[in-house]
């Protein structure tokens, strides 16, 4: 059988010393670190990966709405974001994240705010996000 990829890859990894990952993303040379949180054995100075499962949600939103706001001329100004991870035990698992959404020097009617919404709420992050971890989202019109 052979086992080679007929499929290009995403990205390329490497288990460093210390609990630490290093990730290359193949198309771009864009590198990231990661690094075991300090509550489980890791010295917490990167993002831990479910930190960038939090974080890919995030950018996930903000990107697909940015798409849409491009595509049809709407004015959605700036976004400020944050995102909070809660993770569980038995077994680790992250069992919440909560975001919050600030849109800074926009121009957005009730319809586009609402439109704009279910287009965050239901990006491929968020429909890849399994149903047992509770995920809020809150929009903020600055």
């Amino acid at each position: 059988m052979d086992n080679t990829n007929t499929k290009p890859a995403t990205a390329e990894f490497k288990f460093l010393v210390s609990l630490r990952s290093h990730a290359t993303h193949l198309r771009s040379g864009t590198e990231i670190i990661t690094d075991a949180p300090v509550d489980n054995n890791g010295k917490g100075e990167a993002f831990s990966p479910t930190d960038l499962v939090a974080t890919a949600l995030v950018s996930c939103i903000i990107t697909v709405m940015g798409i849409y706001a491009n595509k049809n001329d709407i004015q959605m100004g700036e976004i400020d974001s944050s995102v909070e991870k809660i993770m569980a035990w038995g077994p680790r698992r992250i069992s919440q994240l909560n975001l919050e959404l600030i849109f800074l020097n926009h121009q957005l009617n009730e319809t586009q705010k609402a439109l704009l919404q279910d287009i965050a709420l239901n990006c491929p992050e968020a429909k890849s996000i399994k149903q047992d971890i509770s995920v809020t989202v809150k929009f903020v019109y600055n």
